[in-house]
């Protein structure tokens, strides 16, 4: 494949770019404060244009909520599995593996946490009710990896334990100051030294 079709495959699709510019605006300044004008205006299209793809901002906050749901979870999975038998399978390297994925999530996707916790509510019951589903599977990837590398760590102890990784690591949008976080390698090894610090912590 030509580095020219590489990058038309790589390239976002519209419906992707109206839903990341449309998680930005409503992390920024609130679902309700937000028009469907200014998501088409922020991707080059009229609003009347956007309900070609989406019938309304109600559904487009409900696939970005369920959508990064969905994301996380495969991607916990993947890593036990794929990313995890090419670390050699241990606890250890499942753990390191898993934090590494959330920390890409909080760092790349930092709109997405805020919307979570201000607009979850606003989802139709189905919608809300299927994410908190995959949220309590996801948790349970890492309580399975957590024990099997603490053993003597009682399973609620260790869902509380990934739970509160969970408050440290999608804390990054309150750092809202360009200069409050270092470049993202350093704020990514120091989130994992972090959680890793506080699994330890739990685990002894």
């Amino acid at each position: 494949m030509s580095t020219h079709a590489a990058a038309r495959v790589a390239a976002p699709t519209r419906r992707e770019q109206i839903l990341r510019e449309a998680a930005r605006l409503f992390a920024e300044r609130g679902f309700h404060g937000v028009g469907v004008d200014e998501i088409g205006a922020a991707v080059g299209i009229s609003g009347p244009g956007l309900y070609r793809h989406f019938p309304g901002k109600d559904a487009m906050l409900a696939e970005l909520l369920v959508g990064i749901s969905e994301r996380l979870l495969a991607g916990g999975r993947l890593r036990v599995t794929e990313d995890g038998a090419s670390r050699g399978g241990s606890p250890d390297a499942l753990l390191d593996a898993l934090i590494e994925g959330h920390i890409d999530f909080a760092l790349d996707d930092r709109p997405l946490i805020t919307l979570h916790d201000r607009e979850l509510d606003r989802l139709r019951d189905t919608d809300r009710k299927r994410v908190r589903q995959l949220q309590r599977q996801y948790v349970e990837v890492w309580v399975d990896v957590v024990r099997a590398l603490y053993p003597a760590l009682a399973e609620n102890q260790a869902r509380v334990t990934v739970h509160a990784v969970f408050g440290l690591l999608n804390s990054t949008p309150h750092l809202t100051r360009p200069e409050a976080l270092p470049d993202r390698t350093a704020t990514a090894a120091l989130l994992h030294r972090l959680a890793r610090g506080a699994f330890e912590a739990a685990g002894s």
